[in-house]
């Protein structure tokens, strides 16, 4: 049996098991071994659970998480969803695209205009938005730079 879910802080364990088995392995190969890295990390894109955040359940356990949150913006208001996973044995069984459409009508009906996500061009992922109809933003780019100061072998 599948449920669509609004996410709050009482799955926080749930979600941080799926996000873990979904990341740190292959394409990914993200380091979530510090399990308290990670739950404040899903507390900061969850929108501390005052964000707009869905889950899937199947037979009562989570299989699908989309966490996010509402931004206004000039041309309407959107769900920005920051994190966005399917437990790695569901993949490609149509279970993303079905938690998506899901996702799509429940917003719709709060009257909210569109979605922005991010995410990398050579990872499966991009090919999956792309299949559900989502558009690659050209023109848009992500910048990062990092702050952290190394010292070297020779200032030591």
């Amino acid at each position: 049996m599948k449920e669509f879910i609004k996410l709050d802080e009482s799955y926080l364990s749930p979600i941080a098991e799926l996000y873990r088995q979904a990341f740190m392995g292959a394409p990914w190969n993200d380091d979530w071994s510090d399990r308290r890295q990670l739950e404040e990390y899903i507390k900061d894109v969850s929108g501390h659970f005052r964000g707009l955040n869905y889950g899937l359940l199947i037979d009562g356990k989570l299989v699908a998480v989309s966490l996010g949150t509402v931004r206004h913006w000039w041309e309407g208001t959107n769900y920005n969803i920051e994190e966005f996973c399917v437990d790695p044995g569901l993949q490609g069984k149509g279970i993303g695209s079905e938690f998506m459409k899901m996702i799509e009508s429940e917003i719709q009906k709060q009257g909210i205009a569109g979605i922005f996500l991010q995410t990398d061009e050579d990872k499966p992922s991009y090919g999956f938005y792309l299949k559900n109809g989502y558009k690659d933003l050209d023109l848009h780019v992500s910048l990062y730079k990092s702050v952290v100061q190394r010292i070297s072998e020779d200032e030591k």
